[in-house]
């Protein structure tokens, strides 16, 4: 009896992980993932051309920080009696870069214009970048960014990144076959998706840091069929994009923003 009982377990185990799927995906190549079912292809948003993603920025590349030096606690304890506070001033000017991106969404460039100017700038890790991943070249990188925002007159530097992740639930309707819904097809499949936003601002005189987080938002609501599978994707990508980054934008300025002198 035991034994049966632990065999019928395992087999609804295994009939429900059949009826689900997982994905993860940036923010910057938020495009539908191809159903493998109906497409051999991958990622819908790998194109050939120059806008194609080519990865993320690593936060060492933007923050200076050096993961091979050798610290002496000495220089811990100096750096940290030394520290300044990051805050943003109302109406100053800043660089706003997507990771992963050549532009960032305007949704996060509308939400944060309404209390600074944004200068956009591309987050599309180079080649160079990407071959010394692995090098101590983490400080000199940062220092170019901070270089090309001193040339915009932008006093601080907005990265963010972003997650998106989702689950499809087989929902086994498929197609209704009887009169007068002959050949009809319903919502088969229901997707649950969520978005995670991570800011970090960096002061270019002092190259000082800071991180922000928005909160998880979630969205559990969306079905869709085989035939309007990307577009209902896109939608609910869309619309998680706008709640985050409204989120993100507002806790930056709680957090971070002082009012203009």
């Amino acid at each position: 009896m035991m034994k049966n009982f632990t065999l019928f377990l395992l087999v609804c185990a295994t009939i429900v992980l059949m009826g689900c799927s997982s994905t993860q995906r940036s923010i910057s190549n938020s495009g539908p993932v191809l159903d493998s079912r109906y497409s051999s292809s991958g990622h819908g948003a790998e194109t050939g051309s120059s806008f194609a993603y080519q990865g993320e920025l690593r936060e060492f590349d933007l923050l200076g920080v050096d993961r091979d030096r050798f610290v002496t606690d000495e220089e811990i304890y100096k750096t940290l009696s030394n520290a300044t506070t990051v805050r943003l001033k109302e109406g100053q000017k800043i660089m706003l870069i997507q990771s992963g991106a050549v532009f960032p969404d305007s949704e996060m460039v509308a939400e944060l214009a309404t209390h600074f100017r944004v200068v956009p700038f591309s987050g599309v890790p180079t080649g160079r970048m990407q071959e010394a991943a692995n090098e101590s070249d983490q400080p000199a990188y940062a220092r170019t960014f901070r270089l090309a925002a001193a040339q915009a007159g932008a006093e601080h530097i907005v990265c963010y990144w972003g997650a998106l992740e989702s689950m499809r639930t087989d929902m086994n309707t498929k197609t209704i076959s009887w009169i007068p819904f002959a050949g009809w097809v319903i919502p088969d499949e229901n997707q649950a998706m969520r978005i995670q936003l991570k800011l970090a601002v960096i002061d270019v005189k002092t190259g000082s840091w800071t991180t922000v987080a928005s909160r998880s938002v979630v969205d559990q609501n969306s079905r869709s069929n085989r035939f309007n599978r990307d577009r209902a994707d896109q939608e609910q990508v869309q619309e998680l994009k706008e709640l985050a980054y409204a989120d993100g934008a507002a806790k930056l300025i709680e957090q971070l923003s002082q009012p203009a002198l």
